[in-house]
């Protein structure tokens, strides 16, 4: 039986963090709008292509590579300093202050496990005002591996102190549940309307269409 997490661990890139803004960025150097789907998805493969093989890149340094990449080659350096820049000022989603405050507000400790850099998602939280909340911000540059690495999972469940049973990862990417899921993790899927759990994965011990239901789903569950 699922039991009500100690811990919860969020996701950043996606999940809290949007990546909305960085649309206009792309757009204002030369590049059409829709490549930011196109862009996140390749960083990804590259990232988990890597982990897969033992080795470990930083995300800005593939998330780069994978604009120049896609682009032809086309874009200037410059062009690509601009667009990674915005990095610095991506906003949070509406929900997630609401969903770390109700779970705090219930004694359940908050924390971030990111493919990105710690420096970066450490500004986000101050910046989005839910900083205070979050016992830690784990990145896998910690393990030199990229989620869904088991590593990952399991070196958070280490930090964080707890069993793995005892920690909920909660992710708006399906691979994340599901890489979260192997490594005893309990999971909770926020699905941002943007359609069904990836029918290839593990499904999630609670899912909801914005963050503030996956918390209360988390909560609902037994202590």
């Amino acid at each position: 039986m699922t039991r009500r997490p100690a811990v919860v661990a969020f996701d950043v890139i996606g999940t809290l963090m949007s990546l909305e803004p960085l649309r206009e960025r792309l757009t204002a150097a030369g590049q059409p709008a829709h490549l930011l789907e196109a862009w996140y998805t390749s960083t990804l493969r590259d990232g988990m292509a890597l982990s897969a093989t033992g080795d470990y890149v930083p995300f800005a340094d593939v998330a780069e590579a994978a604009l120049r990449g896609l682009t032809g080659y086309s874009i200037s350096p410059e062009q690509v300093a601009q667009v990674m820049a915005g990095f610095a000022d991506l906003p949070a989603f509406p929900d997630a202050l609401p969903a770390i405050t109700a779970l705090t507000d219930a004694g359940i400790r908050v924390a971030c496990l990111t493919n990105g850099s710690a420096e970066l998602t450490t500004s986000f939280v101050e910046r989005a005002g839910f900083g205070p909340r979050i016992d830690r911000v784990i990145s896998v540059a910690e393990v030199y591996r990229w989620k869904p690495s088991g590593m990952v999972y399991r070196y958070a469940a280490e930090v964080l102190d707890v069993p793995p049973q005892w920690l909920a990862l909660v992710a708006a990417h399906d691979w994340d549940c599901h890489g979260a899921k192997r490594a005893g993790l309990t999971a909770g899927w926020v699905s941002r309307k943007s359609g069904g759990y990836g029918a290839p994965f593990e499904p999630p011990d609670v899912q909801g269409e914005d963050l503030t239901e996956v918390a209360a789903k988390l909560l609902g569950l037994t202590a």
